[in-house]
């Protein structure tokens, strides 16, 4: 399904797998008005300038996040990194600008995920709001492209659907943009260590020893 204007394909996506659509539904939009990434934060693309997809997945894996990040970073090319758990960022002058925000939701319990992949093709920084502008990255690519970046995604993401969790923790700790560097997340800070085999991302601390923080329960702030 692909809809010129919709407010959030997840949330078209979602609409879908509650009324029992199959596994391999997808709903595109040229624009989104209410898109949204982890954390209710808003993902804003100009019209026509981005992917912007929803997958629902029947059962979805156990690291779905992770490897929809690798399957983007094919996409993006070699000098594509990821910050954990999923946002893939190109360095740049200031710091890790975000080029695709990823958002899985779904009811583990129903054994089905949506997942929502945003990626600035052909998005021009100066389109976006001032606020965001120091903080995002694009492929720098034509609108014509846009579509084509799509069926390139789709088959990245069919191709790591079958490959190993073993294989998808590899090619993501490969494009670990935060491994080494000094963090904070609420009031504790310390050096980002990598994942472990759950996607886990592994710190230790300022004080000694480490800990391990789940996606869902942090939000990240580069020292460095």
């Amino acid at each position: 399904m692909h809809l010129r204007v919709t407010d959030s394909t997840n949330n078209r996506a979602r609409e879908l797998a509650l009324a029992g659509a199959p596994h391999g539904t997808l709903v595109t939009a040229g624009e989104q008005t209410a898109g949204r990434g982890r954390g209710g934060r808003r993902w804003s693309a100009p019209p026509g300038s981005s992917v912007l997809m929803s997958l629902l997945l029947r059962p979805p894996p156990r690291l779905l996040p992770l490897l929809a990040a690798v399957a983007v970073c094919e996409v993006a090319g070699e000098q594509a990194q990821i910050k954990w758990p999923n946002d893939v960022v190109l360095a740049g002058p200031t710091g890790l600008a975000k080029l695709a925000g990823i958002l899985a939701e779904g009811r583990p319990q129903l054994g089905w995920a949506v997942l929502g992949i945003g990626l600035n093709v052909a998005v021009r920084i100066e389109q976006l709001p001032v606020e965001l502008r120091g903080s995002a990255a694009t492929l720098g690519r034509s609108t014509a492209e846009v579509e084509p970046a799509l069926a390139e995604l789709l088959r990245a993401l069919s191709g790591w659907l079958e490959r190993s969790e073993l294989e998808t923790l590899a090619a993501w700790r490969a494009r670990d943009a935060l491994r080494g560097r000094a963090i904070a997340w609420g009031t504790s800070r310390g050096r980002a260590q990598g994942i472990d085999g759950a996607g886990r991302l592994v710190v230790a601390l300022a004080g000694g020893g480490q800990v391990t923080l789940d996606a869902g329960e942090v939000h990240l702030q580069e020292v460095d």
